[in-house]
């Protein structure tokens, strides 16, 4: 998709095909399945399987693979509970260990992956699912996961680390699902609260190089044959972002460093969009990037308190910035009431045309 410049502003824009974020809350892979297709088969090019299970709060779960090694500990105070069951007090290295030193557990999301591509694999041969239609797997990177749960010191030490766990959890992955049939997101959420302030940084002094940095490598990560895409994020705790965007700026600096450094194609890239902004400033900056033909953009501009009424006012300014892009919702909804989830699947396809 091309972006146009600031002076097409009586252009309307061009809504074709929906993503999904990851989460949504249906019981389990094989509901979500049949459900996002029902509602949306032409409009998805990929479908995930609704982070369903214990990755319904994103990467919350990890904390407790964290429970079970050797060579760091939770710090020494009272337990703070999210929604009663995760543990939010944040782990260090133990006296005398060296992070290089650590063995991580199995993560969970090439499990959950392989679980998953095999439900996917037979609503396909059932014609459930398109034909076409690939699988997709959305992982967190690797300081999405350091950085709300590792004590500041720690940080730089460990998140390679990590990665490298993180990166063994995506071969398995790649081993186990046909390329053709894959796609990875890579969910970007924590840079943003290193890049408004919010989160002290052990990025270095260039905040912005440091998450271009991370996101070229997880690019590299994933073979060519395999579709790559990116959601970033303002975060999602209890349906509120960490801070609210001023504008796109910052989504744009990102998103323009990450197409033109990435050392492979990136297939798609989703942004969000907060509720109030359906005014031209929001998405100016993002007239700015050049978008390839071959990338698919979309806008998190879909919120279900003001549903289509909502989203087309958003549109219509985004379309000041870029004329051609599908939508999705700001976040993933596994979080949101599970009453909400087959209107939300609606209005997705209330908004957005076939591919």
């Amino acid at each position: 998709m091309s972006t146009s410049s600031p002076e097409s502003q009586t252009v309307s824009p061009v809504i074709r095909g929906a993503h999904l974020v990851g989460s949504v809350n249906l019981p389990d892979a094989e509901t979500v399945f049949r459900t996002v297709s029902g509602h949306l088969g032409d409009r998805m090019r990929r479908i995930p399987d609704g982070e369903v299970g214990e990755r319904f709060y994103w990467v919350q779960f990890q904390t407790a693979r964290l429970d079970t090694m050797a060579g760091i500990s939770r710090i020494d105070v009272p337990p703070s509970l999210l929604r009663g069951r995760f543990d939010g007090r944040p782990f260090r290295l133990d006296p005398g260990v060296s992070a290089d030193d650590l063995e991580f557990p199995n993560l969970g999301y090439a499990d959950a992956a392989l679980d998953s591509y095999a439900v996917f694999e037979r609503l396909r041969s059932e014609g459930v699912i398109p034909p076409g239609t690939r699988f997709q797997v959305s992982l967190p990177t690797p300081a999405g996961v350091v950085g709300p749960f590792i004590v500041p010191e720690d940080r730089a030490a460990i998140e390679p680390a990590y990665e490298r766990a993180l990166f063994g959890e995506l071969d398995r992955i790649l081993t186990g699902i046909p390329h053709d049939e894959l796609a990875i997101q890579w969910d970007t959420a924590v840079e943003f609260a290193l890049l408004e302030g919010r989160m002290p940084s052990w990025f270095g002094d260039d905040v912005l190089a440091g998450v271009l940095e991370r996101a070229e490598r997880q690019a590299a990560a994933v073979p060519v044959d395999v579709e790559l895409g990116y959601h970033l994020c303002y975060g999602d705790v209890e349906e509120q972002h960490f801070v609210q965007p001023a504008d796109a700026g910052r989504l744009a600096d990102v998103l323009g460093g990450i197409l033109s450094r990435a050392p492979r194609p990136v297939t798609w890239v989703h942004l969000p969009v907060p509720i109030e902004r359906d005014d031209e400033a929001y998405f100016a900056p993002l007239a700015g990037v050049a978008v390839p033909e071959g990338t698919e953009l979309y806008l998190g501009l879909l919120h279900h308190e003001d549903c289509v009424e909502g989203a087309r006012r958003r549109a219509e300014a985004a379309a000041t910035a870029v004329t051609a892009f599908g939508v999705g919702t700001e976040c993933g909804f596994g979080r949101g009431p599970s009453e909400r989830t087959d209107g939300l699947l609606d209005l997705h396809a209330a908004v957005a045309a076939a591919w």
